[in-house]
C-alpha cells in the first residue's frame, strides 16, 4: 500500500469528532467543507468519476482484503481504525469496513441549455437520493435543489443516491428567481393536471419539476411552468410517491430523446 498509514485508537482523536460530525448532522458538511463516503460501492463511484480522496479510513478488519486496495492508493494517507472505533462513525447497521473523507465540491454553475431537475422542498432523503439516481440513469445534466429540500450531500441522500452524486451538476439551496438563469421548459408534475404524460409533447430539453411530498409544486412555481401534466393511476392511487413519478418522467423524456448525431 502506497502513503502514509496511521492506527488511531482515540475516540477523541480531532478526525474521529470531525467523520462523526460529519455523520451524526445532516447539514454538517457544509461546515465542515467535506464528505464522510462509506463504502465499497460508493467509493468506488467517486473514484470513476475521478475524485480523489484526503484520507482513506479501514476498519483494522478490513484493511488487508485484496478488493478494497485500489481504494486504499487512491489517497496519500490511510488511517486504521479499531472495530469498535469504526462502528462508531459508521452510517450502516453493517459496517462497511471502509470509507472516504473527500472535498465537498464546488457548487455548479447553472447551465442554461441543459437537461435539468428542479426539487422545490422534497423533504424525504430517501426520496432525494432515489431522484438522483434516477437523474444520473435517465441523462438529466443537473438538479436544482430550491430552499426546503433536503440536503443533497448529507450522509442519508449519499447513500440513497449511490454515487449518483458524482454524475451530476449539482446546485441546492436556492431561491425560485435563480432558476430565471435556465433557457429551457420547465415541466410540473401534478396529480390534477388536464394533460396527461403519454398525450403531451414534451420539449426536449427540458427541466422537470418536482415538489414537497405532500404539497406538490409551489403556486409561484407552478406559475412559471410551461407545462404541467399528470401520471395517469389506472389503479386509483390519489397520488404516486414523488420519486416514483421521477423515474417515470425521466425515462419518458429519455425514451423521447432523439438519438445522438
Amino acid at each position: 500500500m502506497d502513503g502514509a498509514v496511521q492506527v488511531i485508537r482515540s475516540r477523541s482523536n480531532p478526525l474521529l469528532v470531525q467523520l462523526r460530525q460529519l455523520t451524526q448532522d445532516p447539514a454538517a458538511y457544509r461546515k465542515v467543507g467535506a464528505l464522510w463516503l462509506e463504502g465499497d460501492h460508493l467509493c468506488r463511484a467517486a473514484l470513476a468519476h475521478g475524485v480523489v480522496p484526503q484520507q482513506v479510513i479501514f476498519d483494522e478488519r478490513a484493511l488487508g482484503e485484496p478488493a478494497l486496495q485500489v481504494l486504499a492508493h487512491a489517497a496519500g494517507r490511510v488511517v486504521v481504525l479499531p472495530s469498535a472505533l469504526f462502528a462508531s462513525i459508521s452510517t450502516l447497521e453493517s459496517p462497511a469496513g471502509v470509507g472516504w473523507l473527500v472535498d465537498l465540491p464546488a457548487p455548479a454553475e447553472i447551465e442554461p441549455a441543459a437537461s435539468t431537475l428542479v426539487l422545490d422542498r422534497v423533504q424525504d432523503a430517501g426520496n432525494v437520493g432515489s431522484i438522483l439516481r434516477s437523474a444520473a440513469a435517465f441523462g438529466v445534466r443537473q438538479v436544482l435543489a430550491l430552499k426546503g429540500t433536503a440536503s443533497l450531500w448529507s450522509p442519508k441522500v449519499l447513500r440513497a443516491g449511490m454515487g449518483a452524486h458524482f454524475g451530476l451538476a449539482l446546485r441546492e439551496g436556492l431561491e425560485i428567481e435563480a432558476l430565471k438563469a435556465l433557457r429551457v421548459p420547465l415541466v410540473a408534475t401534478g396529480s390534477h393536471a388536464s394533460i396527461t404524460l403519454p398525450e403531451a409533447r414534451l420539449p426536449e430539453p427540458c427541466a422537470w419539476v418536482l415538489g414537497h411530498e405532500g404539497q406538490g409544486v409551489s403556486e409561484a412555481l407552478l406559475a412559471a411552468c410551461a407545462l404541467e401534466l399528470r401520471i395517469p393511476q389506472p389503479g386509483g392511487e390519489e397520488s404516486l410517491n414523488v420519486a416514483a413519478a421521477a423515474a417515470i418522467c425521466l425515462y419518458e423524456s429519455m425514451r423521447r430523446r432523439p438519438p445522438a448525431q
